[in-house]
């Protein structure tokens, strides 16, 4: 059986060649929860056959835990897109989702205050 190779998905000229709404499948909001700082990690499972380039490349960097603006970065996708190919995979058991630890111990205000002093003097 030979050998297929998948198609470029930009062009040096002509940008991106798959466009963003077929990436999402035309949806404009994740089913799952996520945002920017939510760290993803692959389960074990597999994807659906049917799943796209992205999921397959989120899946690779889902090895260890990853967050979705990283994510995002890495696929060269919009925050929105990165999240609804995640909410795919978390949606099949692929990948498991979860807030970064900050969200369980906030930080003090007073260090966040303190941050903001330290930067203001800066400029």
């Amino acid at each position: 059986m030979p050998v297929v190779k998948e198609a470029p998905l930009l062009d040096g000229s002509a940008g991106r060649l798959v466009r963003l709404y077929t990436v999402s499948g035309g949806r404009t909001r994740p089913t799952a929860s996520l945002d920017l700082l939510t760290l993803v990690v692959a389960t074990g499972s597999e994807p659906p056959p049917r799943s796209g380039p992205e999921h397959a490349q989120a899946m690779g960097l889902c090895r260890g835990p990853i967050s979705v603006a990283e994510i995002a970065a890495h696929l060269g996708v919009p925050v929105t897109v990165a999240k609804i190919v995640l909410s795919d995979l978390v949606d099949c058991g692929a990948v498991a989702a979860r807030p970064p630890d900050s969200f369980d111990h906030p930080t003090d205000r007073s260090l966040l205050e303190a941050v903001l002093d330290g930067l203001r003097r800066q400029l």
